[in-house]
């Protein structure tokens, strides 16, 4: 039985995640749309995309890290929620898109901060036997925050508000994030450690799992280019509607299912469950290469949350499992660096693409990469089927 004191914190990072994905989901779906409005167009898109969800990869790195190091893991996650709120607050008051390059950055460089050691505190949190559950549970608060935030967008864009108004409302409600830290409680159980930051320091299951999962973040490209592509196909009030009701979409297929989800990697093994995840990536990806109805893409918004409750979770699941005890944030780290790394080449690529030869090549290059990281995964890692601690 596991101590209901852990419980309670994945409890209480669940709900800290749930406002404060409230907040972001709200910027999220109409920040694609505000870039347009402020003349940026496809590699914007993609620059904006690619570094801000990439460049705070190698925080990371450090924050796993450090977080080994420190011998704790609260400070920086409150300080990495903390930047967040900062950052949106400040994206309320840009003028031009390279603003929002910088303070889109800074947000998600709080993410950066926050992430590992997170992550490391949710693993110490659960049993091994139930780690799938408790990340699923997470997960699946998360994703809760983000389909209330796509509807608070939507709605707050239908009362007429501004967009800098709608990020203001944003910031505040981070801010708001910030209050249930004073009831969690430190989970690293392990003296300051004397740690090394070094990939041959990882085990050789979990170095070939970082290149597998590299692969697939080169597939999967910001979703800011899943909006775009959606509003592509609508005019009038419903090319902003439109993308704002789908990706509310996304997020409840992606909450209702992550714990589920979860609990099902920790009976048949993260292996399967992540193979299943990338190909049905590559499916989504190839049927928004070539959708052109509202029924299309109502069901492929609904693969795609599928997809992240299948794979979200489990990736972080899956480390933890090929990781060592006290090397953990770390591994979460590198984990976090590797495939962020691939994720700025990702949306970069995926920019480059859209501007040249359309949004076609765009999804084609992402269902290649998303197919071969499967096939990568069930046959680079067939000796994986079960959990390992």
């Amino acid at each position: 039985m596991s101590d209901p004191k852990t419980s309670k914190n994945i409890l209480l990072l669940g709900f800290v995640s749930l406002l404060n994905d409230i907040s972001s989901e709200i910027i999220q779906p109409i920040l694609p749309l505000f870039i347009a409005s402020l003349g940026g167009g496809g590699m914007a898109v993609g620059l904006i995309g690619g570094v801000s969800d990439g460049l705070p990869s190698i925080l990371k790195v450090l924050a796993g890290y450090g977080s080994d190091r420190l011998g704790k893991r609260k400070p920086l996650v409150v300080a990495g929620y903390a930047l967040s709120a900062v950052g949106k607050l400040l994206l309320s008051a840009a003028c031009c898109w390279q603003q929002v390059f910088l303070l889109k950055t800074l947000e998600r460089s709080g993410k950066g901060v926050r992430s590992a050691p997170r992550d490391a505190m949710i693993s110490e949190s659960a049993p091994k036997e139930k780690r799938g559950r408790g990340f699923g549970l997470h997960r699946s608060m998360d994703s809760a925050g983000a389909v209330i935030g796509s509807m608070l967008a939507y709605l707050l864009w239908q009362a007429g508000m501004s967009y800098s108004s709608i990020f203001l409302v944003a910031g505040m409600l981070s801010v708001a994030a910030l209050l249930p830290f004073w009831r969690v409680k430190e989970s690293f159980v392990s003296p300051r450690c004397d740690v090394s930051l070094k990939l041959s320091d990882l085990s050789p299951d979990l170095r070939r799992f970082l290149v597998i999962a590299s692969l697939f973040a080169l597939g999967n490209f910001s979703y800011m280019f899943f909006i775009l592509r959606t509003q592509a196909l609508f005019s009038g009030a419903l090319a902003v509607a439109a993308p704002l009701l789908l990706y509310a979409l996304f997020n409840l297929i992606y909450a209702v299912l992550a714990m589920p989800v979860g609990i099902w990697s920790d009976r048949v093994g993260r292996r399967k469950v992540l193979a299943l995840g990338y190909a049905v990536f590559a499916l989504t990806a190839l049927g928004f290469a070539s959708v052109t109805s509202l029924s299309g893409l109502i069901a492929l918004f609904a693969l795609y949350g599928l997809v992240y409750a299948l794979v979200d979770g489990s990736e972080r699941a899956f480390v933890s499992d090929l990781s060592s005890a006290s090397l953990r944030g770390s591994s979460l780290g590198i984990y976090y660096g590797a495939t962020g790394v691939a994720a700025i080449a990702s949306s970069l690529v995926a920019g480059a693409l859209w501007s040249w030869w359309g949004a076609e090549a765009t999804f084609l290059f992402g269902a290649g990469a998303a197919a071969l990281a499967a096939v990568g995964l069930m046959w680079g890692m067939k000796w994986q089927d079960k959990n390992i601690a």
